[in-house]
């Protein structure tokens, strides 16, 4: 009897962890995935306006775009475990961190860059709090964080051409940090 116990519990255990981890279909990751597969052919478009980007880099961008594109469309609308659409969603957030660095490194205003990845940090951030996920210590210390490398982007901003490619790296590696470290708290 006590083996039959077990082995009943020991199915039904399995049973509700492989419903957890089922496959079902996840609009709202279609959703955000199509968004920002949008925002990154925009932003590439303005890249390549503006100079930015060279017609390359556009190409190699749409290149790796396309890829993405098209396992977006083999998950969507079909039941798929939420691993594939988060690897989905890293990938992504891969390129568009490639192509603000290929921006950054372009031939036009990048300070406009910096700003958009502080004002986004921002709202990660007072996100963050406001659904408390952070500890005081620790937004506090999120805040001084962001608040030196706005200091410091503004600073570099001011100056103009005459800032370093060494500088805006930095500053570049500082942001990544940030969210990086922000991004635990999701």
């Amino acid at each position: 009897m006590k083996t039959h116990n077990t082995l009943l519990l020991l199915l039904l255990t399995m049973a509700l962890i492989s419903s957890c981890a089922s496959m079902h279909t996840w609009p709202d990751d279609e959703r955000n995935a199509e968004s920002k597969m949008v925002t990154i052919e925009q932003r590439l478009g303005d890249g390549l306006q503006t100079g930015r980007l060279t017609p390359d880099q556009t190409q190699m961008f749409l290149t790796s775009l396309k890829g993405i594109r098209t396992d977006y469309s083999e998950l969507r609308n079909k039941p798929v475990y939420q691993e594939e659409w988060s690897n989905l969603q890293r990938r992504l957030d891969l390129l568009d961190d490639e192509i603000n660095r290929a921006l950054m490194r372009g031939n036009g205003d990048w300070a406009l860059v910096y700003q958009d990845q502080v004002v986004s940090l921002q709202r990660d951030l007072d996100a963050a709090r406001i659904g408390n996920r952070l500890s005081s210590n620790e937004e506090r210390d999120f805040q001084a964080r962001l608040d030196s490398i706005r200091r410091d982007a503004v600073r570099l901003s001011e100056r103009g051409n005459s800032t370093r490619f060494q500088e805006r790296a930095d500053l570049s590696r500082r942001l990544d940090a940030l969210a990086r470290d922000l991004a635990r708290f999701r």
